[in-house]
């Protein structure tokens, strides 16, 4: 059937506007272009990886997913192969913590590479290893697979930033020797971190073992209760945290870093005096990275039993297991490369806690832009 050929109002609009454009150029008269908006930038994307203490249910998800959201963390994004299951309050479940596996086994059988394609994660916080201290696999074994899982990681995503968890303690009633076990393997993980960390792609080691008691924050000897999650999120979140003001350079899935290096501090405790029932000690963080920053945060775990009762020169929050938290003073919180600040404290402790020591470490924060 033959049609009439016509013009839709669309062309005859845009005739208009073309005419219109025509008589007005000459006299020096131009359109601006209509603005668009910048795309929003990709959330963080973050992969807890382990077995059933991650991931069955793995509450200690769930709370560190909260006190994130709760401290201004929005683009940020738990991902995992694995769907939430439940744990009682709202957050981002997905996760790659399957119950019963071995890590020796997922290196062995090549399992995570296909797990990072779907899920692309920028950061790994990976608690793993436990189903394989129980069955009496030797530290050398399993540190073979936490290397092959780095570098796994690593060619998923060159720039991923990796924090590897010293194992909660362990006491089931079947396994007497697996306590030992862990306590045998958690002493090698920070000297294969240091050399197998990188400036592009560092390896944050996260003590999960100190303060933890298998005892009042487990069910069986193994999985953590509530208090037992509670007590794993607080020791997770600074480390995290450092890593998500360091920003996440560019990489498969991750947004640029418009702060450069990432930001990187160490921090060092010595003890000053000592008295029957307590002690003064000392920290001082060190500013490693390549970037000035405007301010710091230090971890303290003091050993035996001890707990800080004051802080100079920062400020102190302290958890219920005692874990104490400073931030840097108004006056000593800007550090250039390399620049150092101390901060002092008086510690309580038990008359038997013997030798003062304490875990420490530290994160510099991000500059803004």
């Amino acid at each position: 059937m033959h049609r009439t050929p016509h013009s839709s109002p669309h062309l005859r609009v845009m005739s208009v506007l073309c005419l219109l454009a025509a008589l007005l150029l000459p006299l020096g008269m131009t359109f601006a272009p209509r603005a668009t908006a910048a795309p929003a930038a990709d959330p963080v994307r973050v992969m807890p990886l382990g077995d059933s203490i991650t991931g069955s249910p793995g509450c200690w998800r769930a709370v560190l997913w909260n006190r994130l959201v709760d401290s201004g963390y929005k683009d940020i994004d738990f991902v995992g192969t694995l769907p939430p299951q439940g744990c009682g309050q709202a957050h981002d479940g997905d996760n790659e913590g399957h119950g019963g596996e071995l890590v020796t086994h997922v290196a062995d059988q090549n399992l995570l590479p296909g797990r990072l394609a779907s899920t692309r994660p920028d950061i790994v916080v990976m608690h793993f290893g436990t189903n394989d201290v129980w069955s009496s696999i030797s530290p050398d074994r399993i540190l073979a697979a936490y290397t092959t899982l780095v570098a796994q990681m690593r060619a998923s995503n060159p720039d991923m930033r990796i924090l590897v968890a010293q194992l909660i303690p362990m006491n089931p009633s079947s396994c007497a020797a697996c306590a030992q076990r862990v306590v045998d393997f958690n002493a090698r993980i920070p000297g294969w971190a240091r050399a197998t960390g990188t400036d592009r792609s560092p390896v944050t080691v996260v003590d999960q073992w100190t303060g933890f008691s298998t005892a009042a924050d487990t069910y069986d000897g193994v999985h953590p209760n509530a208090s037992g999650d509670n007590k794993i999120a607080a020791r997770w979140f600074p480390p995290l945290a450092a890593a998500l003001d360091a920003g996440v350079p560019p990489g498969p899935g991750g947004p640029g870093d418009p702060g450069g290096d990432p930001v990187a501090c160490t921090a060092r405790f010595r003890a000053v005096s000592t008295w029957q029932g307590g002690y003064q000690g000392e920290v001082t963080v060190t500013n490693t990275s390549a970037s000035a920053v405007p301010g710091w945060t230090a971890t303290v775990v003091p050993a035996n039993g001890a707990r800080l009762t004051q802080v100079w020169n920062g400020a102190l929050t302290t958890a219920a297991d005692g874990t104490a938290t400073v931030t840097n003073a108004a006056w000593n919180g800007t550090l250039a490369p390399g620049a150092s600040a101390t901060f002092g404290f008086v510690a309580s402790a038990p008359a038997t806690a013997g030798t003062p020591a304490a875990t420490v470490t530290c994160a510099g924060r991000a500059p803004a832009g």
